[in-house]
């Protein structure tokens, strides 16, 4: 079974899904900040954290099936579901599986849409690098989630990112990344389903494109979203915000202020 840490005794349960070369601790710096009426699960995704690799690929759908046997062993039937990045890519293969056992889904930093042709190619030709230069890749490609305007005062954060992503096993990374190559378009989820959807954005986001996304959410009254002043990393580059928005969106608390 997956890695999992549980926190809080709120009667409303979030479970937080880490994105790509992350563990369940990115989630640190907002969980100060979200309301005390959330339990908080948090889910180390396979072959990330302390979970260990399942799979040559790991598919969004068998990480789905990972996170509903979390679950299903805590006796948990409804949750808050919110993933970031690739996080956010599971959490839409399981509202696929398992569209009861949602209250609500959030997309933290993440897309519906598919990924065209030229970034699946991307994703393939990285295989060799994260395979035999594990350390140069994530070095390489870290600075780069962040708002590239404030690299300098994110300094921290983007070190603290890395030191995550340097942890992570390389073969369990490859196994992700084979997975996402086969992910699927999912915005007909976004369509159909009847739980609240809430979507977060960032303006300098390079790993999501933020405003292809805008465009393609669907009208629907159940649907809200927002877009931020920042990169891909919101839980740590606007991480009061960003829960001031959950705790908002998902609990209907009145926010103070919300400044975007």
């Amino acid at each position: 079974m997956l890695h999992f840490e549980k926190k809080g005794v709120g009667k409303e349960i979030l479970v937080l899904l880490h994105g790509f070369m992350e563990n369940s601790s990115i989630w640190t710096d907002i969980e100060k900040n979200l309301s005390s009426d959330f339990s908080l699960l948090k889910i180390d995704l396979p072959g990330h954290g302390k979970s260990e690799i399942l799979a040559e690929v790991h598919t969004m759908e068998l990480m789905a099936d990972e996170v509903k046997k979390v679950l299903d062993h805590e006796k948990i039937e409804n949750v808050h579901l919110l993933g970031h990045s690739m996080g956010g890519y599971v959490a839409l293969a399981f509202a696929e599986k398992f569209p009861q056992s949602l209250k609500s889904l959030t997309l933290f930093f993440s897309t519906f849409l598919g990924d065209d042709e030229q970034k699946k190619e991307q994703r393939k030709k990285s295989y060799r690098i994260i395979k035999d230069a594990f350390a140069h890749y994530a070095r390489a490609g870290v600075p780069n989630l962040f708002n590239p305007n404030e690299l300098d005062v994110l300094e921290g954060k983007i070190e603290t990112a890395l030191e995550i992503a340097l942890s992570t096993n390389n073969l369990g990374a490859l196994a992700c990344v084979k997975g996402m190559v086969e992910r699927q378009d999912r915005k007909e989820i976004l369509e159909n389903l009847e739980a609240k959807i809430l979507v977060i954005a960032g303006k300098h986001d390079n790993a999501v494109k933020t405003e292809l996304v805008m465009k393609n959410l669907p009208d629907r009254t159940n649907i809200k979203s927002y877009i931020l002043d920042c990169g891909h990393n919101g839980h740590w580059e606007k991480p009061s915000i960003c829960a001031e928005i959950i705790n908002t969106e998902l609990l209907h608390h009145l926010p103070k202020k919300l400044v975007l």
